[in-house]
C-alpha cells in the first residue's frame, strides 16, 4: 500500500471515531422506573411504574390491576432497560406496626389499622368497627411512615369496566346538577362491584342505562337533590321501628338519586354500606358518593314492590320493565300510571343509544 493511500485510510478512520464520539446514537430504552406493586394504588397523578420491561402511567384510579392487560387502566409510555428503581419499601419502626381491623370493634378518630389487603387506614370519625374500605366519610388510606394522611383517591376517568364515559354521562345530563358528580358516581361503584359488570357488553351497558334512566327520572334529570314535597317529610318516620327516629322525625325525607327515604331505608342502606345513615341521613345529600352508593344499595338489593331486584332483572333478562316494578310498581305498573312508566322507557330509549346499545324486549310493567 502506498503512503498516500495508508494516509487517506488512516484520516477515514479517525473521521469515523470522531464522529462516533461527537453524533449521538440512536436513542436506548429509557431507565425502568419503580416496580409496579399489586397492593400499591396508581391515579392518573402517580409517577411512572415498570413492569414486563415496559413503563406504565395510570389513567385512573387503579389497584391489583396488571399494566398490559384489558382492564385499559394503564398507558403503555415504551419499553424500558437497565436498572429498575426498586420498589420503596416502607419505613421500618412503630410508624408501621397497627393493629388489624376488627370488624364491630369501636375506633376513635385517628386510630390507624392495618387492613386485610395489608394497606393502613385512619379513622376520620368515630364509628363501631366500619369497614375501611366501603365506610369513606369514616376511613382515608394512611400513608406508613409518612406520618401523614394520603386522601382518597378520585377517579379521573370511567373505571375499569364501567360502560359508561363522563362525555357520555354530561350528554345524558346536560341539565344536571352539580352534586350528581360522575367523580362521585364512580367512586360508588366499589360497593357493588358486580353493578353493570356483569354480563356481555350489551347486558353491562343497558343496566348502566336502566339506572341511569330511573334515576333520571326519580330526581328530574339529575336536578333534585331532595324532595321537593316538603309537606311529606313528616311521613316518613315509622316509629314503630325500636330504633326509631334519632334524627328527627321530619329527617327522612326523600334524597340522592334514588331519592331514598323512609328512616327503616335509611338505616338499611347505612348498615349495608357501613355508614351510619339512621344518625347522619343528610349525608346523603351532602355527599356525592354516598349519595350514588345509596341508589346502588337499592338498585343491587332491593326488591322494592317487584319480585327482584334491578340488577337481577337487567343481568337475567327480565327487561326494563321490571326495574320499574321494583322501584315503584306499586303506583305506576299494570296500568297504576303510563305516562311515569313511558317517561322511564323513553329515557332508557335515549340512553342506549347514547351508549350504542339496544333496548331488548319487556320495556313496560
Amino acid at each position: 500500500m502506498s503512503v498516500k493511500r495508508l494516509m487517506a485510510l488512516l484520516a477515514a478512520v479517525a473521521t469515523a471515531i470522531a464522529l462516533a464520539v461527537l453524533v449521538p446514537a440512536s436513542a436506548s430504552a429509557a431507565t425502568c422506573a419503580t416496580a409496579w406493586s399489586s397492593s400499591t394504588v396508581y391515579t392518573a397523578a402517580s409517577a411512572p411504574v415498570s413492569y414486563n420491561s415496559h413503563n406504565w402511567t395510570a389513567k385512573w384510579w387503579t389497584q391489583n390491576e396488571t399494566p398490559g392487560g384489558s382492564s385499559g387502566v394503564w398507558a403503555d409510555q415504551g419499553s424500558c432497560g437497565g436498572s429498575t428503581n426498586p420498589t420503596p419499601t416502607p419505613t421500618s419502626g412503630p410508624g408501621c406496626s397497627y393493629p388489624a381491623w376488627v370488624a364491630g370493634q369501636t375506633y376513635a378518630t385517628g386510630a390507624i389499622v392495618t387492613y386485610t389487603n395489608g394497606l393502613f387506614y385512619q379513622a376520620t370519625h368515630d364509628n363501631p368497627g366500619y369497614d375501611p374500605v366501603i365506610s369513606t366519610w369514616y376511613w382515608q388510606p394512611y400513608s406508613c411512615g409518612s406520618g401523614g394522611q394520603s386522601p382518597s383517591p378520585t377517579p379521573t376517568a370511567n373505571p375499569s369496566g364501567f360502560p359508561v364515559s363522563e362525555a357520555q354521562f354530561n350528554q345524558m345530563f346536560p341539565s344536571r346538577n352539580s352534586f350528581y358528580s360522575y367523580s362521585g358516581l364512580t367512586a360508588a361503584l366499589s360497593a357493588y362491584p358486580a353493578f353493570a359488570a356483569t354480563g356481555s357488553d350489551t347486558t353491562r351497558k343497558q343496566e348502566a342505562a336502566a339506572f341511569l334512566a330511573n334515576v333520571s327520572h326519580e330526581t328530574g334529570g339529575l336536578v333534585y337533590v331532595v324532595e321537593q314535597n316538603t309537606a311529606n317529610y313528616p311521613h316518613y318516620c315509622d316509629t314503630s321501628q325500636s330504633y326509631g327516629c334519632p334524627a328527627g322525625t321530619s329527617a327522612y325525607y326523600g334524597r340522592g338519586p334514588i331519592q331514598l327515604s323512609w328512616n327503616f331505608n335509611y338505616k338499611a342502606a347505612g348498615d349495608a354500606l357501613g355508614i351510619d345513615l339512621l344518625h347522619n341521613p343528610n349525608l346523603v345529600q351532602t355527599d356525592s358518593a354516598v349519595a350514588w352508593k345509596t341508589a346502588l344499595w337499592y338498585w343491587n338489593t332491593q326488591s322494592g314492590p317487584g319480585t327482584m331486584t334491578p340488577h337481577n332483572a337487567m343481568v337475567n333478562g327480565y327487561g326494563f320493565g321490571e326495574t320499574i316494578r321494583s322501584i315503584n310498581g306499586s303506583l305506576e305498573c299494570n296500568g297504576g300510571n303510563p305516562a311515569q312508566v313511558q317517561s322511564r322507557v323513553n329515557a332508557y330509549q335515549n340512553f342506549v343509544q347514547i351508549l350504542g346499545t339496544t333496548a331488548g324486549s319487556n320495556l313496560t310493567c
